[in-house]
């Protein structure tokens, strides 16, 4: 595979006292359509039980997918679901969501999850908010012959000279596309994702070996690190002794300008404004 920039993993806090690891770019856009990723993966129930309560969102989609342990979703449209292990949620908040997420109580081996931002093109940014999920769903899931597994999470996926396999979830802003991808000890595996422009991935555990076919030489890359790939070379994992868990994230720039504040993304300081008002007038709603 061919990098084209690398990135690591942060340590931030976020909620009610929750610690996670995060890369996001609101800057450059360097991840566009993708804003934040932020990964919580903690065995001491202290670093999430505060979980993220009641908060609002406007003008991107949020993304969560769930390893290990849980959360129970509320938001003003009613929803109120459990999420666990094997989970994801996709809300597109568009006018406005007020939701909360809080560690469920019988999940006591800990917590690894993921929460995506995905921007929203600006003619969608005012839209009705959407929410769906996959509770109780079985994945979709494909496998090689070398100890590779792939779970679709959102859009379609699949192995190099393999059918293509279609997660639940579809429709994301930006037709981004997510999956997570599992190497055993030494295993391989080659993608063929030319038909997206941009492609990246997050490493969540183990490591991976890579041959850099401009440099002509060996690299390796660890937990933490957020590689963005050339969609248009040949994209070949292999991991190393440790074996590798990553997420890849596949979608087409939307190229306009944004502006953030906490958890609105609009595209102008004037649309910012709108939105606190609004939220602070009770436009947005209010959970039950």
């Amino acid at each position: 595979m061919k990098v084209l920039s690398q990135f690591s993993a942060k340590a931030a806090m976020d909620g009610d006292g929750v610690n996670i690891r995060r890369v996001a770019d609101f800057v450059t856009t360097k991840f566009d359509p993708f804003l934040m990723i932020d990964e919580i993966k903690s065995d001491d129930e202290q670093d999430f039980i505060g979980g993220f309560p009641a908060h609002p969102h406007r003008g991107m989609e949020t993304f969560t997918y769930i390893r290990k342990g849980g959360f129970e979703h509320r938001d003003q449209m009613g929803n109120v679901k459990a999420i666990r292990a094997g989970d994801v949620q996709w809300m597109s908040t568009g006018f406005g969501v007020v939701h909360s997420e809080m560690p469920l109580a019988d999940a006591v081996d800990g917590l690894h999850g993921f929460q995506i931002w995905v921007n929203m093109p600006a003619k969608d940014k005012l839209r009705p908010a959407t929410y769906q999920d996959t509770a109780g769903s079985t994945s979709v899931e494909a496998t090689n012959n070398t100890g590779a597994s792939l779970k679709a999470l959102a859009g379609d996926w699949g192995f190099k000279d393999q059918p293509l396999i279609s997660a639940t979830i579809q429709g994301l802003a930006g037709e981004a596309a997510i999956a997570d991808l599992s190497l055993a000890p030494n295993a391989e595996a080659t993608l063929d994702l030319s038909q997206h422009e941009f492609v990246a991935l997050y490493l969540y555990q183990g490591g991976l070996h890579n041959r850099d076919l401009d440099e002509g030489a060996d690299r390796s890359f660890d937990e933490g690190d957020f590689l963005v790939l050339d969609s248009q070379s040949e994209i070949k994992f292999k991991a190393d002794e440790r074996g590798a868990g990553m997420l890849l994230f596949a979608g087409k720039p939307i190229r306009e300008k944004i502006v953030q504040m906490g958890p609105f993304v609009m595209n102008t300081q004037a649309e910012i404004q709108q939105a606190l008002r609004d939220y602070q007038e009770g436009r947005f709603g209010h959970i039950a």
